[in-house]
């Protein structure tokens, strides 16, 4: 009896691996994204961004189907993509949504709390002007308009360099209530304890119960706030940051110990290390790990 083959399903960051940590480019990865298209595999947007900025994303990439925004605070599926869905999801605008997030009134209000608490100055979206995220992120004032509608998430940076130990001494301090620290490649963010491999997981499950064949799912992302992402995926890709390095702590996380190991095959449970830096990296991967595995894409 033969096995059923698997089907690709890829989850990807956006800025610093997808996009240009620069200027938010894709160009260097139009071959992967044509060949995705081809194959007709699933690509998914698991971000940071804002739902408003992931829809905008999506018109300029020219995809359609489910999402993940703000760090895994929510999934969007758009009505009708899968046959059965989770009791659970909601009717919120034109998408079915499953919340994993805490509200952003909530974050935001403990964000201020804690940090004058240990006084520390820290600046987060709330506090900023949309020219001034315009400024900061290098955005358009209508780019940067769409990355203040937060809903789960606060991304913020501190006025002056901050000790480890004053950074985890917040942390420990959110946890109590419930909410998580990370990092992502130029901003701290402040979440309701939800992250992206829960959304991962979850969605994983949702594409497998709707599908007659398994999935292989590959996941893509540059930084801390990526590691959760890559630990929920068959085949987990670093991709090169802007000085030519890997993120030390995800190849630590993912190593050996954890049942992991570094190499560049991408074999399964193994880190795959792109060899490019963003979208030059996320083409070269992608192209490489269709070809291995093409035989098993949708």
């Amino acid at each position: 009896m033969t096995a059923k083959k698997k089907r690709i399903l890829i989850f990807t960051d956006l800025d610093g691996t997808l996009l240009d940590a620069d200027d938010y480019s894709f160009k260097e990865a139009l071959p992967a994204l044509k060949k995705i298209k081809e194959r007709k595999i699933s690509l998914i947007l698991c971000s940071s961004k804002t739902r408003a900025e992931l829809e905008l994303c999506q018109r300029n990439l020219g995809i359609k189907g489910p999402f993940i925004s703000e760090n895994g605070g929510a999934i969007f599926i758009p009505p009708g993509y899968f046959r059965q869905i989770p009791v659970e999801l909601k009717k919120r605008g034109k998408y079915l949504v499953l919340e994993l997030g805490t509200p952003y009134h909530k974050i935001r209000r403990k964000f201020l709390k804690v940090f004058d608490e240990l006084n520390l100055k820290a600046v987060g979206f709330g506090d900023l002007k949309v020219e001034e995220i315009s400024s900061l992120l290098n955005l358009s004032k209508a780019e940067a308009n769409l990355a203040k509608k937060r809903e789960y998430d606060e991304p913020f940076y501190f006025l002056k360099k901050i000790r480890k130990e004053k950074i985890k001494l917040a942390e420990k301090e959110f946890n109590k209530s419930g909410l998580g620290l990370t990092t992502g490649g130029k901003l701290y963010h402040l979440t309701g304890g939800n992250d992206k491999g829960k959304a991962v997981k979850l969605l994983s499950r949702i594409y497998k119960n709707n599908w007659e064949n398994d999935i292989l799912a590959i996941g893509l992302g540059d930084s801390l706030n990526d590691l959760s992402m890559l630990e929920s995926v068959d085949i987990p890709v670093l991709i090169r940051k802007k000085d030519n390095s890997y993120e030390k702590e995800i190849l630590n996380k993912l190593s050996p110990g954890v049942n992991r190991t570094v190499h560049t095959t991408g074999s399964r449970g193994r880190v795959y290390k792109a060899q490019g830096i963003g979208p030059r990296g996320w083409n070269q991967a992608i192209l490489d790990l269709i070809e291995r595995h093409g035989s098993k894409a949708g």
